[in-house]
């Protein structure tokens, strides 16, 4: 073989190498893009019961229906302004809140036996809460909604605070009596989210 039919057979072997190397990369990465990514669903927990809806009215005497946040993963809390416990909640949830809500996340204080809306909006304020609380809309529908949910859980609501973690499909997930750490809220929501 001719010195110059040798380097071109060398040259194009080493081409066709060179570029067949680079198609597999280019094919391995092409398929790497097209495997959809997996997506973890929780998994509900047995004996999960459908969420009870409600209406109850915000500070400003809007009507709310659970139902508004269907689609979201809802932190119900069941609080009072008079609870110590419940107050040492609150920055915690004010953190979830500034961290997840873009993910789906909606917290709602069910603020029971606290006096009058502006009475909370203060305390609201004091607080920098930047989530929403609801309050009676004429007399006691809070607590109407505190029975309901310890009749659907079939566990009293009897102290506060009471906190539930509601799914994205309007399903009680989880149950808390007694105050927790963003930590423990945050292990528990994640998987919802």
């Amino acid at each position: 073989m001719k010195p110059d039919m040798m380097k071109k057979t060398i040259l194009f072997t080493l081409t066709a190498f060179i570029m067949g190397c680079g198609q597999g990369s280019a094919q391995a990465d092409a398929r790497k893009k097209s495997i959809p990514k997996k997506t973890v669903k929780a998994t509900r927990p047995k004996g999960a019961v459908k969420a009870p809806d409600f209406t109850l009215a915000d500070l400003k005497g809007n009507r709310v229906q659970l139902a508004d946040y269907r689609g979201k993963v809802v932190l119900l809390n069941f609080w009072g302004t008079w609870c110590g416990p419940c107050r040492r909640e609150i920055p915690d949830f004010i953190e979830l809140m500034d961290k997840y809500q873009e993910s789906g996340l909606e917290i709602i204080g069910v603020t029971l036996t606290s006096g009058p809306p502006e009475n909370i909006q203060r305390f609201s304020d004091r607080m920098g809460i930047n989530y929403t609380l609801l309050t009676d809309i004429e007399v006691r529908e809070t607590q109407t909604v505190t029975w309901e949910y310890g009749k659907a859980t079939g566990r009293p609501i009897n102290g506060i605070p009471t906190t539930f973690i509601i799914d994205r499909e309007g399903y009680i997930v989880k149950k808390y009596t007694g105050p927790r750490p963003e930590h423990i809220f945050y292990k528990d929501l994640k998987p919802y989210l």
